[in-house]
């Protein structure tokens, strides 16, 4: 069914039979290895993949294609962004599609194309990708996309009708919410948010999640700002915000805007956290080395995606069987020294 070859030795390719050999198991069982079956051992699993790499057993995926009808590729709908968020979350199924041994093919779309989402699944699947992931963070109002293949969702982007779906992702307005939470846990009255665009599936999710925690808190619902993820955003809302002398607590929709907002707050002789704590969202890896380290709630892209990739070729390699739920990864606050408890009011003169 496979055909393999021993790295440039310049003898006769390994055969399954070899490998079979080698792990005292059946030539079956090692097909089942390598396309990632069912009823497979973890013991017998590890035995036959420590002799294949001891034998430089590779695998021919043309001649899988063949055997399976499947072309072992992936496609990937995602918004054409350097942004933190998209394209970690893209590097995070990258990793994920090539250890489960298929190819990767992205379809990227542009931000206000209402038909960039049909157009990207519709050059995907002419590709003959075997299943698609959508990434899309954008509400560009777009109706049901129809797909032959399974797909994963990741987030919430337009509506699939397809033989399968699944969905992974961590809840965003959860974290939002503990975020908030934390905020008013150390004794601050109420929360001022800085959201991202409206458009935005995670900038709806994270405004969702801080209102439901002022309102489990009784909490006064401060009117919300919106920035557009940048940090010269969140320096522009920084400066609206020291102007209010009742401000004392702000959750940034991400990083960038947040580390933007404390700047601001800063020029503007307010101290962080002592005037005016700040939580982030995302934790990039500039947060723990700003001045002050920015408290903020981590978004586990790799797990999500490992998790999502793992339903998905499921689905692809078992269409028959029942589709299972993902396992959401916990909520991760990451404490540091941008957030302290409340401190004695401002006089009015302190950020003029």
């Amino acid at each position: 069914m496979v055909r393999v070859a021993r790295d440039g030795d310049g003898h006769a390719p390994v055969r399954s039979v070899d490998v079979a050999r080698l792990a005292q198991v059946s030539q079956k069982t090692v097909s089942r290895v390598f396309n990632d079956e069912q009823y497979v051992s973890e013991e017998v699993r590890r035995r036959v993949l420590a002799a294949a790499d001891r034998l430089g057993y590779r695998l021919n995926n043309a001649a899988r294609v063949l055997a399976s009808g499947r072309t072992r590729s992936i496609g990937v709908v995602t918004l054409g962004t350097a942004m933190y968020g998209p394209a970690s979350l893209l590097m995070g199924v990258e990793r994920a599609v090539r250890d489960a041994g298929y190819t990767l093919r992205v379809a990227t779309t542009a931000e206000g194309d209402p038909g960039g989402v049909a157009g990207a699944v519709e050059a995907l699947l002419d590709q003959g990708v075997d299943g698609i992931v959508a990434s899309e963070p954008i509400d560009e109002g777009t109706g049901s996309v129809r797909v032959d293949v399974p797909v994963l969702v990741l987030g919430a982007p337009p509506v699939f009708t397809a033989p399968r779906v699944v969905t992974a992702g961590v809840d965003a307005c959860l974290l939002a919410q503990a975020a908030t939470e934390h905020l008013l846990d150390l004794g601050h009255e109420t929360v001022h948010h800085l959201a991202g665009p409206r458009r935005w599936f995670s900038a709806r999710d994270r405004i969702d999640g801080w209102r439901t925690a002022l309102r489990a808190h009784g909490s006064r619902e401060p009117t919300v700002l919106e920035g557009d993820w940048s940090a010269a955003s969140g320096y522009t809302a920084g400066r609206e915000l020291a102007r209010d002398n009742t401000v004392t607590a702000v959750f940034a929709a991400n990083d960038d805007m947040a580390i933007g907002l404390i700047r601001a707050l800063l020029e503007a002789g307010l101290r962080v956290p002592e005037d005016v704590s700040v939580v982030g969202f995302d934790d990039i890896p500039l947060a723990g080395y700003v001045t002050p380290p920015l408290t903020t709630v981590r978004q586990p892209f790799d797990a999500v995606a490992r998790e999502g990739l793992k339903l998905l070729v499921h689905a692809i390699e078992q269409p028959d069987a029942p589709v299972a739920s993902a396992v959401e990864p916990p909520v991760e606050l990451l404490v540091r020294r941008s957030t302290a408890p409340p401190g004695p009011p401002r006089r009015a003169d302190r950020t003029e």
